[in-house]
């Protein structure tokens, strides 16, 4: 059920996608078409061949090593090849769209008003999947329609991350080439977030924090599997990190779900804020994986509010005395089974 699960998280925004593409341009070659039923027809297998090898080269092309080079291009020549590549696929679409239904392309009918409609729907797809990565597409829905205004409590989850020895192989490699292996490191945490169904709130340094809601009775057990999915993309990747670094990345975690207050602050540059004790509590969880010897710190608050997945075991440790708080907190180690911390 776990992998099901995971795999929903990664394709349901492609459905989603191409179903409203598919309506819209359905609806729009209804519009403009000499024949609406045809017109319909030819929209749909307009968006049918246009936004679904667009949609999948942004749900799935991320983890391509050519899509990880160019994206360390510089963004005016990254952002010039999606322009070509997206042109091409807006033509050979248009072509086939017509063929399918009419049997036949006319050039002068493609590079018309269908030609134009298809670039705007791509660009926009292309901006809705820019933004969605940047800030996560739940957040974009919560700040559009006005959630965190006011200062609101939540119940979630939280996972922080911490690389191992960053100190010393930013000093091996040097400023500028930690900052590129620190930009794939977060490319991996970003794909497992994805593939875990979790927001990435911020970076704090080469700490990244990621987020669940928790306000159901049980959450789903990819909250715990987290960590463990981000090593195994890690591992995929470890070839790439040891060519370009000599390094493959490792890393603690720790996990706590508890209330926060979340709100929007700030005026010139506003940002979503999570406030309370929740956020202390995990930050204290990593800083206790380094002196305990654990790679992975769970709190038995989150434990027990999660299904523990199949692969996993927990080892319950000593309790942990958190400042500010007057009962010791109950952790416990994560390990998958058959591996070591």
């Amino acid at each position: 059920m776990r992998m099901s699960n995971r795999s929903w998280n990664r394709w349901k925004i492609f459905f989603w996608l191409n179903i409203g593409f598919v309506v819209v341009s359905g609806f729009y070659g209804a519009r403009v078409g000499d024949e609406p039923l045809r017109g319909m027809a030819t929209g749909i297998a307009s968006s049918l061949f246009i936004a679904t090898p667009i949609l999948l080269l942004e749900v799935t092309g991320r983890r391509l090593p050519l899509v990880r080079r160019l994206q360390r291009q510089p963004i005016v020549l990254y952002f010039a090849i999606r322009v070509v590549f997206y042109t091409i696929v807006i033509v050979v679409g248009l072509v086939a769209a017509r063929l399918v239904v009419t049997g036949e392309a006319n050039f002068e009918e493609i590079l018309g008003d269908g030609f134009t409609f298809s670039v705007a729907t791509a660009v926009l797809a292309n901006k809705i999947f820019t933004i969605g990565s940047l800030l996560g597409f739940r957040m974009v829905g919560r700040l559009l329609t006005g959630r965190y205004v006011r200062p609101r409590r939540e119940l979630r989850a939280f996972l922080l991350i911490d690389m191992k020895n960053s100190t010393g192989i930013a000093e091996r490699l040097g400023a500028v080439r930690f900052h590129e292996l620190l930009n794939d490191f977060f490319r991996d945490i970003a794909e497992a977030a994805r593939e875990c169904g979790a927001e990435i709130h911020k970076y704090v340094g080469d700490e990244p924090i990621l987020t669940w809601p928790a306000d159901r009775p049980t959450l789903e057990d990819d909250v715990l599997a987290c960590p463990f999915v981000l090593r195994d993309f890690i591992t995929d990747n470890s070839a790439q990190y040891r060519r370009r670094y000599g390094v493959v990345p490792e890393f603690r975690a720790g996990m706590h779900c508890g209330e926060i207050v979340a709100g929007q602050i700030g005026d010139v540059r506003a940002e979503l804020a999570y406030v309370g004790d929740t956020l202390n509590v995990a930050a204290r969880l990593l800083d206790a994986a380094k002196t305990l010897g654990h790679d992975v710190l769970v709190s038995n608050e989150l434990l027990d509010r999660t299904t523990l997945p199949a692969d996993l075991r927990a080892e319950a440790l000593p309790t942990l005395t958190v400042r500010g708080r007057a009962a010791p907190l109950g952790i416990s180690a994560l390990q998958r089974l058959g591996a070591g911390t």
